[in-house]
């Protein structure tokens, strides 16, 4: 009853419902000034990249939807490689599977892991709790035709930025996809992975939440209109978020109150400098994302390495290559094969 309640108490919870989902559009363009001195102070500039080979396969189909397309990169090997799958940000509005970082995919191939980038619908087509299981059907896509790609379908991680980073986290959090009794045997796959690199992460798509990770934050500047918190799963208004379906599905899209004991090892890193945000783009990026995400894998016993640049001179000057780092480091490991079997 509490909770019912509290869920209804004030139009002030609806406006701050609205503002995150307008910061998670926002979050496309993370290049408020302070993103921008923080990447350059990391030495992220794009003329350092090197150049991209073209990849093996192009556009291949993974799933139902025509967004659904993956590119991938196979390392030579005479033996199934580990595979570390890269996931776009923009919000979920933008984006292209194009943007993985070259250093981050030469430095998996040097490695002899293959490497995948892919492309998924964005809420204008979809659903956030539509839209994170593209994710998993990818995934679950790999595995199935992993003879076909020289992949070891028991050592599979993923990573990317922003959006990319929240949806690597919730397939990191969430217990696995596989129906065993679907009729389509991709679906029959495992969704599970050997870990997760998230970089400028949210905490949780669960927007409820959002007032917990922020708390101190001034809101009333992030007002936007109430319809758009509904839209960003589709509901079609303040009452079917209350319903014990609409309650579900929110459940389900928390990655903090997804993550378990038995979930891999997970890397998180936020680029921005500590402290009370000054802008969407800062409060979307908050290193409070972060640290709420170690904090809650400190609780249940996940392995969890934070990085926070803008207060550590000693953090890696290139996020992305540590995030390769530590899921190469992962899928090496044994205790990660246990993750997908």
């Amino acid at each position: 009853m509490h909770r019912h309640a509290a869920f209804r108490r004030s139009w002030a919870f609806i406006a701050w419902i609205c503002a995150i989902v307008a910061l998670l559009a926002a979050s496309q363009s993370p290049a408020a000034p302070a993103a921008k001195k923080a990447r350059k102070a990391q030495g992220q500039s794009a003329g350092s990249q090197p150049a991209k080979p073209k990849p093996n396969w192009e556009n291949v189909q993974y799933g139902l939807y025509p967004q659904d397309v993956l590119d991938l990169w196979q390392a030579p090997s005479t033996a199934p490689t580990p595979l570390v799958i890269f996931i776009h940000g923009g919000g979920f509005t933008a984006g292209d599977k194009s943007v993985a970082k070259a250093s981050a995919l030469a430095r998996c191939l040097e490695a002899g892991a293959s490497f995948a980038s892919i492309n998924y619908r964005f809420r204008q087509d979809a659903a956030i709790q539509d839209i994170l299981r593209d994710a998993g059907r990818a995934i679950q896509f790999l595995r199935f035709h992993a003879k076909d790609y020289n992949i070891d379908p028991k050592r599979i991680a993923c990573y990317g930025g922003s959006a990319g980073a929240g949806m690597s986290l919730w397939l990191a959090a969430h217990d696995d996809l596989a129906d065993p009794k679907s009729d389509d045997p991709v679906a029959r796959e495992s969704s599970r992975i050997s870990a997760a690199g998230c970089l400028n992460v949210q905490a949780s798509y669960d927007l409820r939440k959002w007032g917990d990770i922020m708390t101190g934050t001034e809101v009333r500047q992030f007002e936007r209109s109430s319809s758009e918190a509904f839209q960003f799963y589709h509901f079609k208004d303040e009452a079917e978020m209350d319903t014990p379906e609409g309650r579900k599905i929110m459940d389900d899209c928390d990655m903090l109150g997804l993550i378990t004991k038995d979930d891999p090892p997970i890397f998180v890193c936020t680029s921005l400098p500590e402290g009370e945000p000054q802008s969407r783009g800062e409060m979307v990026h908050s290193p409070r994302h972060a640290q709420a995400v170690k904090a809650k894998c400190d609780e249940v016993g996940v392995e969890c390495q934070l990085v926070l640049p803008a207060s550590d001179p000693n953090a890696p000057k290139d996020s992305a290559v540590a995030a390769m780092d530590f899921l190469l480091k992962h899928l090496g490991a044994a205790a990660g094969e246990k993750r997908a079997s």
